[in-house]
């Protein structure tokens, strides 16, 4: 009988709620502040973590705060093995999500058709 819940996501919640208070507490980098970890997907080995991050404002600079994020990633990753009782913590490795921008484009192109 499968698992309702699987490891990996509880794993991926646990990181997700743990790299929120690291990065707002411990993490002085100037490029890194004004934005949200919006979904952390862990593999099933639990060997890497892609962390999914989206500004908070449509004008902030996504390579700048990509290239803070990707700098303190092996700190960040040092931290959650003290925080979390894992035997391999996962390597972290950051994507802009794009989905809002998406879902909006979706729209207007729906707004247009039905105005059609």
């Amino acid at each position: 009988m499968p698992k309702d819940f699987p490891r990996a996501l509880r794993v991926a919640e646990q990181i997700r709620r743990e790299l929120v208070v690291l990065i707002r507490d411990s993490v002085n980098d100037p490029r890194v502040k004004d934005f949200s970890i919006s979904e952390v997907v862990v593999t099933k080995d639990l060997s890497a973590a892609k962390v999914y991050f989206s500004p908070y404002t449509q004008n902030k600079d996504i390579k700048e705060l990509q290239v803070g994020l990707d700098s303190c990633s092996a700190y960040l990753r040092k931290e959650l093995g003290k925080e979390m009782r894992l035997r391999i913590i996962p390597t972290l490795s950051f994507h802009y999500d794009d989905t809002l921008e998406r879902s909006a484009r979706l729209n207007d192109i729906l707004a247009k058709e039905k105005l059609d």
